[in-house]
């Protein structure tokens, strides 16, 4: 078969002979190290006798040959092995010594006794060449365990160099068409592409593009992914490293470990370099504890050292990520080195749109899908929270067979993802499932009477996560400012399961746990930070305001006659908020039965399910539209398996 040209892989000589040069060198000293010391060897293991008995094995023919020091007196000798003489001994080998005056009498008596013997002397060359041999193998061992892998940038004398991951711009394949839902921190960064692209346009009139970007977001807003598209609208390298990947045990890597990165960049400019979780290296150092942050400051002072040291040519744009600026030092932060900050905000419903439409790209979507639906149903979702929707809505469609993702599957997807997914499993005896009904009705319900809050979507009995229970809201619109009422409305929304467990249970249960947490945060949150009660007044007290470098806050930041107003005005919210819910669904009975009524029978309702019930007065219409819906679609018959439960 004829090769072409295109197809003709030439071998690598280069590594193969470098390979076999290696096994070569160490097989030459292992050889001339085991011919040299093998004599020596062989000694050592010989047995020491006594002169006296060396003559007498030499009278009675023992001794095969002997080899004879002529400096020092040392005489190594063999034996006639067992067969070869009468007078044989076990062992093959012996040695021991005499003075140089005797030699002339010992030559004699063995010519005699015909044994065969030598003198040898031992020479500077063999005491030389075994020396010689150990440092030619302790050369090799440092060469191929130490200096290669130092060149080559591993091993374990390395932990000094960059563990920074090198993205070229034919492999970052990311663009601001990637990302979508944060349009005003892309247009902020609009001058920085171009900066990089073409640095003369800039310098031409003295203009200087700030050094370092500091992007600062909630965990998944897309800092991250942004900084990659930066890269990969401007076409140059991608610098990727965590904060974390700079702390080490040993003072000073770190700042090691900076040195070269920057290094690094320098030599690729333009560039971008992205650290990833500044906080973890650029924490306030005034807060670090006596001996606890020295390697951590060294690092944070390498990387303000680095940053003052770049020169006006090295094209070189640093862009950090952080969703903690509240601990970064304020050296960093100054003209000069992170002096522009990008808010990568949550994105809001046009943007989380605007995120669907690039997360289900490749995704088969069915003609029922409504994106901006979707978006309208997940107001809280970050950029990571749509992505793994959309994710989780794929493979339930995978796992219920569907040829395409409809829009049930991204329903029930949304409410995996934000309150878990549903434990059918769990046996829960009637009393049980009706006392969580009463507690998700009395929410539902309070819903529909409560004015200002967000609407009811759905209620359900069917255990997630933790809750066993849940009844889900969803916005109409993204809401920036909630009023006095609104949040008061809230509260006694949130009290409303409590209150229905009281009024239709005559007891209460542990359920309503994180109603009260919500509550209280909600109550707390009016009187202390934004100055909603009159008994309090307009002073910001929140626990989190500490001073700057305390870390330890041991008493709250007022006086204790201002606590105890505190608590009286949290106490006061919430007991008028529940006195409300209690007089609103004790006027409504009726309708809290019609619901656990329908909750019952079908585990969950949705808001037009609600509507229906309240309206007829009676669950039989929804059981006329269930039935007919069940015979159009039927379900699949699934047998039930028997087993014990603990």
């Amino acid at each position: 078969m004829p090769i072409h040209p295109s197809n003709d892989r030439s071998p690598r000589p280069p590594r193969l002979n470098r390979t076999l040069l290696m096994w070569v060198a160490v097989a030459a000293v292992v050889l001339i190290f085991a011919t040299l010391q093998g004599p020596g060897l062989q000694n050592r293991r010989s047995r020491e006798i006594a002169y006296s008995d060396f003559l007498d094995d030499i009278t009675n023919r023992r001794v095969r040959s002997v080899e004879i020091e002529k400096e020092s007196g040392n005489i190594h000798g063999e034996y006639y092995t067992s067969g070869q003489s009468t007078g044989s001994r076990d062992a093959s080998n012996f040695v021991t010594s005499t003075n140089s005056l005797s030699l002339p009498d010992l030559e004699k008596t063995l010519h005699e006794a015909k044994v065969r013997f030598r003198y040898e002397s031992p020479g500077l060359w063999k005491d030389i060449l075994p020396f010689l041999a150990w440092i030619g193998i302790f050369a090799l061992f440092f060469y191929f365990f130490f200096y290669r892998q130092m060149r080559g940038g591993g091993g374990m004398l390395s932990f000094g160099k960059s563990r920074a991951v090198r993205i070229t711009s034919e492999r970052n394949k990311k663009t601001f068409a990637d990302v979508a839902g944060i349009d005003e921190a892309k247009e902020e960064v609009e001058e920085i592409i171009e900066f990089l692209k073409n640095p003369a346009k800039f310098q031409r009139l003295g203009g200087r593009l700030p050094k370092g970007v500091l992007l600062i977001g909630s965990p998944g807003t897309g800092k991250t992914l942004l900084a990659k598209a930066i890269a990969g609208e401007a076409n140059v390298p991608f610098f990727s490293i965590s904060g974390s990947d700079f702390v080490e045990m040993f003072v000073g890597v770190g700042a090691s470990r900076v040195r070269d990165l920057f290094e690094q960049a320098k030599a690729s400019s333009p560039c971008i370099i992205f650290l990833d979780e500044i906080d973890a290296v650029g924490r306030r150092r005034a807060n670090d504890l006596p001996g606890s942050g020295m390697e951590t400051a060294q690092t944070l002072n390498a990387i303000l050292v680095e940053m003052d040291g770049f020169q006006s040519d090295d094209n070189v744009i640093v862009i950090a990520a952080t969703n903690r600026p509240d601990v970064l030092d304020p050296a960093l932060l100054r003209p000069g080195r992170f002096d522009r900050r990008i808010y990568v905000d949550a994105p809001d419903l046009r943007g989380r749109e605007q995120i669907l439409g690039v997360h289900t790209k490749g995704v088969k979507i069915a003609t029922d899908v409504n994106l901006s639906i979707i978006a309208r149903g997940t107001p809280t979702f970050s950029g990571a929270d749509l992505e793994n929707l959309v994710n989780e809505a794929a493979l339930i469609a995978v796992m219920r067979e569907k040829d395409a993702v409809d829009m049930e599957c991204f329903e029930d997807a949304r409410d995996k993802v934000r309150f878990g997914k549903e434990k059918r499993s769990r046996l829960m005896d009637d009393e049980d499932r009706r006392s969580t009904a009463f507690h998700e009705a009395g929410h539902a319900l309070l819903m529909r009477l409560v004015p200002h809050v967000t609407p009811l979507h759905k209620v359900t009995i069917i255990p997630r996560g933790r809750a066993l229970g849940a009844t889900m809201q969803l916005p109409e619109k993204d809401e920036y400012n909630m009023g006095k009422q609104r949040i008061i409305g809230e509260i006694t929304v949130r009290l409303g399961g409590r209150a229905s467990e009281e009024i239709f249970l005559s007891d209460v249960t542990n359920g309503a746990a994180m109603d009260l947490q919500q509550a209280t945060s909600f109550a707390k949150a009016m009187v202390c930070e934004w100055g909603m009660t009159e008994a309090v007044g307009l002073p910001y007290l929140s626990d989190y305001d500490r001073p700057e470098g305390e870390i330890f806050a041991v008493s709250r930041p007022y006086s204790e006659d201002t606590a105890r107003r505190v608590d009286i005005e949290v106490r006061r919210i919430l007991d008028e908020s529940y006195r409300e819910a209690l007089r609103l669904l004790r006027e409504n009975r009726e309708d809290i039965e019609l619901l656990v009524a329908g909750l019952m029978e079908y585990e969950m309702l949705n808001r037009d399910d609600i509507e229906l019930i309240l309206r007829e007065r009676s669950i039989e219409p929804l059981r006329e539209i269930r039935k007919a819906s069940h015979e159009t679609h039927p379900v699949p018959k699934v047998e039930e398996e028997k087993g014990e439960v603990t």
